[in-house]
């Protein structure tokens, strides 16, 4: 039978080889068994048994019923030359299953397909089987067991120490029971590749890079795979207690999409891919997801699979954010900036940079005051340049400029939908400035609706867009500038006292032109070079009398106010030496040193100066604020923030026309 078959039974072969040298009869002091009762036993042994079971019984069945010492069911062991016992009766029990190889012996014939019956000389015809010389079988019967295309299976066998009938009894019984056994090896077959399928199924649904849920119709999960158990921050044991509603995102558009998606999947409708903000259990981070869902027949679960975009929605918003970013910046290179550089080496003007050089390297918030003109926005540019932001942008908001009921959108941006004419979601100049500096010019005419927002920016940073629920970190270092007292405007309560505290952690004054007339020349010459260069101009000469008409003057619109008066010069001179005429100057007032001012000048305040001569110059303009003869144009102003000052200082065309 084999070369290890000799490890079956144990002493029980070695009795029963001593018991096999008496043996001369078929069967020894029984009445034989018609094939009606060999079947009854046949079929009482195995009828509640299937798989392993069902073999176990049908040997031990089979050698009962046919008084036989050994029977076993073999299939092939990997090999067609090798097989192994799948159940195997010896003596009296159920023992251990063996493997042979099967040349030399009479399962050789069998597995070929053929039937198999030795009645009698089995060791003799068989020498180099040496177990069945070894147990001294003298008998043997076997059978193929074909497969249901056909295809041979194994066999099942009887073999004994004493011979068989020359006509074994019950042939047709035991090919019967042959052909129930290997339809329980092609049963067992399917079940290993069905067992071996569903492994390789669930290997490739927990190890795929895809997320797959299985949930019902109010979304509680079911089952999910492990790429969706990382996408979601979920553990293998809190799958049946997850909801999958308490992770989406609570935004108008997520949730519209949401009860789009569940009311097709409860009708029974499959919908195509949509994308969903979702929050993960663990730690509540944003992950966004393509999902798409399949209702099952039943109506009662779905099929979900979810892919992580996270990474492209990022990036896209990132490069949305550079986008504007850059369309911002290329906007304001084509803007004409008051000078490109800091001139002058006035007193007052140095001890301004040297507190600029000091605050510059570190991260403090600065507050730059002045009058208008004096360049703030250029000390602003020269904090950032010399601070460790300087590779990153530089974004400039000009507070007065903004409409009122906009200055919250433009400053944190808005989602989609969040007001009427919000037909797209909107970066605001925060995150456009993101890891550098955002420069809040005229930062007293914020409403003090947005200076709240503002001060949780200074104090948490962090802001959520207009509309928007979710928290953005905002790594933004802030200068704000302004003209105004801002003391008086927190006294009014115009102004916010917390917001002004936080605002000027670091101030820094910027002196008027007046208090540098030393660096007038300088200006003159530099502008003049400009101006000229610019219009085609070559002027080569400027009068001393009229540079001393220019440092005489007080320039109550400062640097900017110079810089337009030179242009306007440079225009109106028709050769080499600039001509400043009469008229350009608006009054002229002698040096302080010179001409002392009356008491009653001294008593106006920096508000009546301006109002007097804003006046003055909407006057000379016949009250035309813009274009290029308008008085915004010649104070050097946007005329948004012009009106804003009329507005702000009671200016109004009819009264002041009718005084």
């Amino acid at each position: 039978m084999g070369k290890h078959a000799r490890d079956a039974g144990g002493d029980s072969r070695a009795a029963a080889a001593g018991a096999a040298a008496s043996a001369s009869a078929p069967i020894a002091g029984q009445a034989p068994l018609d094939d009606l009762a060999i079947l009854e036993r046949i079929v009482e042994g195995t009828g509640h048994a299937t798989g392993e079971a069902f073999l176990q019984s049908l040997v031990r069945s089979l050698a009962s019923a046919l008084d036989v010492r050994y029977a076993f069911v073999a299939g092939f062991a990997g090999s067609p030359t090798r097989v192994r016992t799948l159940a195997y009766w010896a003596v009296d029990r159920i023992v251990d299953n063996v493997e042979w190889d099967l040349a030399g012996t009479p399962c050789e014939e069998v597995i070929a397909g053929r039937l198999c019956h030795h009645p009698s000389g089995v060791a003799h015809l068989f020498p180099g089987d040496a177990p069945l010389v070894e147990m001294k079988i003298e008998s043997y019967l076997g059978v193929p067991l074909i497969g249901a295309r056909g295809e041979t299976l194994g066999h099942l066998a009887v073999f004994d120490e004493r011979p068989m009938q020359r006509q074994p009894r019950s042939l047709s019984v035991f090919r019967i029971f042959a052909q129930r056994a290997g339809a329980e090896l092609d049963r067992l077959e399917a079940e290993r590749a069905l067992r071996e399928s569903e492994r390789q199924f669930r290997d490739l649904f927990d190890e795929a890079p895809i997320g797959y849920v299985y949930e019902d119709t109010e979304t509680r999960f079911v089952s999910a795979n492990g790429a969706a158990l990382k996408m979601l921050g979920i553990r293998a044991e809190e799958v049946r207690q997850i909801v999958g509603l308490s992770l989406v995102a609570d935004t108008l558009e997520n949730q519209a999409r949401v009860r789009q998606s569940l009311a097709a999947e409860q009708a029974g409708r499959e919908l195509p891919c949509i994308e969903l903000e979702l929050r993960r259990k663990d730690d509540g981070r944003p992950v966004w997801v393509q999902r798409w869902s399949r209702p099952e027949p039943g109506g009662k679960h779905t099929r979900t699979m979810i892919i992580d975009i996270t990474e492209r929605v990022l990036a896209e918003r990132e490069r949305a954010r550079l986008q504007q970013q850059n369309v911002y910046l290329q906007e304001e290179i084509k803007s004409v900036h008051n000078f490109e550089e800091i001139v002058g080496r006035s007193a007052a003007l140095t001890e301004t940079l040297s507190k600029i050089q000091l605050v510059a390297a570190t991260e403090a918030t600065v507050l730059i005051t002045g009058e208008t003109g004096v360049g703030k926005e250029l000390l602003a540019r020269a904090v950032h340049s010399r601070s460790r932001r300087a590779g990153r942008p530089l974004i400039k908001v000009n507070c007065a400029a903004l409409p009122t009921g906009l200055v919250e959108s433009e400053l944190f941006g808005h989602e989609k939908g969040a007001f009427t004419g919000a037909v797209n979601r909107r970066i605001g100049r925060f995150e456009l400035a993101e890891g550098g500096t955002i420069f809040l010019d005229e930062i007293g005419e914020l409403p003090v609706e947005v200076q709240v927002k503002l001060l949780r920016v200074l104090q948490e940073r962090e802001f959520e867009r207009v509309g928007g629920d979710r928290t953005i970190r905002a790594d933004v270092r802030v200068i704000a500038a302004t003209n105004r007292d801002l003391p008086a405007a927190v006294a009014s309560g115009a102004f916010r006292q917390d917001l002004y505290y936080r605002l000027s952690v670091f101030p820094v004054h910027a002196p008027p032109l007046r208090a540098r007339r030393g660096d007038i020349p300088l200006l003159v010459h530099y502008f003049v070079k400009r101006s000229a260069a610019q219009i085609g101009r070559s002027i080569e000469h400027i009068a001393p009398e009229t540079m001393q008409r220019l440092v005489e003057y007080d320039w109550p619109g400062n640097v900017r106010e110079l810089e337009n008066i030179i242009e306007r010069a440079v225009i109106l001179s028709p050769g080499a030496e600039l001509l400043v005429p009469e008229g350009v100057l608006a009054a002229t007032a002698p040096a302080p040193a010179a001409r002392p001012r009356s008491p009653a000048v001294l008593e106006r305040t920096l508000e009546q100066v301006e109002r007097e001569h804003i006046i003055a110059t909407l006057q000379s303009t016949k009250w035309l604020v813009e274009g290029e003869q308008g008085a915004a144009r010649a104070l050097g102003l946007h005329p948004n923030t012009l009106r804003s000052r009329m507005k702000r200082l009671g200016i109004e065309r009819s009264a002041e026309a009718a005084s």
